[in-house]
């Protein structure tokens, strides 16, 4: 449910960089690690001036080891590969050592049948464990059945839900993020922006691809948060600089189009795509009146669409010229679906934005909602702040993932680094978002590559309970692509009953896996 990735906006929010201290989570018994350091650069130093320079170069580092897992009663063996692989400009000069993992069958039989899909989760900043140890890989983090988190020390459990079955798995982590780092580290921020980002991991898929003989192989990509935005712009990259198209495109937590959350002056539309997100928050959190408490959330979200999308958006637009009467109409029903009282949505002139709405929801309780998931509520040390003073959903989770990753990565996958593991880093900032007065946009990027290219399929993942990326966000974007009619079908969203990583809450990952599965079939034609 919670994402980590803090979502970049025009005007990005910093970020919180990640503990690396590592649990106790003993390796599981018949995982047997082969040699762990392969040198995968071919360099033959002293033959010339040429190979005396790239003997003193950074040597790409591999790790195999041999697992399995049970996933729908069927045992799976599978081989683990932990390391890098080096970037390398146009002058054959290496720039960065990409960390990945990576999960292929040994049963698959021929690659060219069997999918591989590439993750990545957001940020800017964020590393891939989040995709890989709640959802998509063979271990994951334990968690309360609700995606609560369990006191230290931490663990991991089998994924039964894991997505192995149905496609192979590598976990990229971009530059600065995880282990992967810029050879220079002056140059690191050249890889932190909107274009140098999505050249680098489009550069390290095509080499993943092409050393792997994976080319033949149905490929798709997932990405969470600011790592939809990266999928979608790869799309781009991938089909124009490499030739190469993708079958599918899985997107959780969707941020395509920045001006959807940036909840800025002058702009109205968060307001109007964050209200049935306030609403279902205040239903989660009992603060409705008894004839809207009563309803299941999903017809509440549905009411409170209608609201946004009609009256609301029209007494947004109309501004001061809104009559007194509509307007105390409009302050009325917004207060009713949200749990505000009137007389704080009518002092916010009818725009309450996310970090105000995190604050005054449990006022009276003194505790403050969650971003990533407005089910979590934390304590507070200001009661009469009007912005959050943290994230409870992203504290809730922040350690155990750190925690079960450092020990996971070095006591079962054998991989060893004294750099620190990057979770969650704000040294990415700033930015570069490449935009001049204008937000970023790459839902314009998917709508060229479903038109250029008719085969391929996305799939969208919302939680209702998601305030870093609103549900209704997300479905105005798909809304708004400007397709021909006949391509729609190729786009799949899927609701859930849970926040930014909606995979956290058990029943969510269920339903997750069935509806990825289904997907990665169909866009793989089977």
């Amino acid at each position: 449910m919670l994402k980590m990735l803090r979502l970049g906006v025009a005007l990005a929010a910093s970020v919180v960089l990640a503990n690396t201290f590592a649990a106790e989570a003993p390796a599981k018994a018949g995982d047997t690690p082969t040699e762990k350091a392969s040198d995968k650069s071919g360099d033959k130093a002293g033959d010339s001036d040429k190979d005396k320079s790239k003997s003193a170069e950074p040597k790409e580092k591999l790790v195999e080891s041999k697992h399995s897992v049970t996933i729908n009663g069927q045992k799976i063996d599978y081989t683990a590969k932990a390391g890098t692989i080096l970037l390398r400009d146009n002058e054959d000069k290496p720039t960065a050592a990409i960390f990945y993992i990576a999960y292929t069958r040994d049963d698959a039989g021929d690659v060219a049948k069997r999918p591989v899909t590439f993750s990545f989760n957001g940020g800017p900043g964020s590393s891939s464990v989040w995709l890989h140890m709640g959802l998509l890989g063979p271990r994951r983090v334990l968690l309360e059945e609700d995606g609560s988190p369990l006191p230290p020390p931490y663990k991991t459990v089998d994924n039964e839900y894991s997505l192995l079955d149905e496609t192979d798995l590598v976990f990229i982590d971009p530059v600065s993020t995880g282990f992967s780092r810029a050879v220079k580290p002056d140059d690191a921020k050249k890889f932190h922006s909107v274009e140098g980002d999505l050249r680098s991991v489009e550069d390290f898929i095509r080499l993943y691809t092409t050393r792997n003989a994976r080319c033949a192989s149905p490929k798709f990509i997932i990405g969470e948060s600011y790592g939809t935005t990266r999928a979608a712009g790869l799309s781009g990259e991938l089909r124009e600089r490499q030739r190469m198209y993708v079958n599918g495109i899985m997107l959780v937590s969707t941020v395509l189009n920045f001006e959807t959350i940036s909840f800025a002056r002058g702009n109205d539309l968060p307001y109007v795509l964050y209200l049935p997100s306030y609403a279902a928050t205040a239903w989660y959190h009992k603060k409705l009146p008894a004839d809207l408490q009563k309803l299941p959330v999903s017809e509440l979200v549905a009411r409170a669409e209608a609201f946004a999308a009609e009256d609301y958006n029209n007494a947004l637009l109309r501004g001061a010229s809104l009559a007194a009467e509509r307007r105390a109409g409009i302050v009325r029903e917004f207060a009713r679906l949200t749990g505000l009282s009137d007389e704080y949505v009518d002092r916010a002139d009818l725009r309450v934005p996310l970090a105000r709405f995190a604050e005054e929801l449990l006022r009276s309780e003194g505790r403050v909602i969650g971003r990533f998931d407005s089910r979590y509520k934390g304590y507070v040390r200001d009661r009469l702040s009007d912005n959050m003073e943290y994230d409870p959903s992203g504290e809730a989770v922040f350690g155990a993932f750190t925690a079960t990753f450092n020990q996971y990565v070095r006591a079962e996958l054998k991989y060893e680094s004294d750099l620190p593991y990057e979770i969650l880093t704000g040294t990415v900032q700033p930015w570069n978002w490449g935009e001049q007065n204008r937000y970023l946009n790459v839902a314009e990027t998917l709508a060229e590559s479903l038109t250029r290219n008719p085969f391929l399929k996305v799939h969208v993942s919302s939680g209702y309970f998601d305030m870093a990326t609103p549900w209704l966000a997300t479905h105005y974007t798909f809304s708004h692509l400007g397709l021909d009619p006949a391509l729609a079908k190729n786009i799949t969203l899927d609701d859930y009953t849970a926040g930014h990583m909606m995979y956290l809450n058990f029943a969510d990952l269920k339903k997750q896996k069935a509806d990825l599965a289904r997907f990665i079939q169909s866009a793989s034609g089977r």
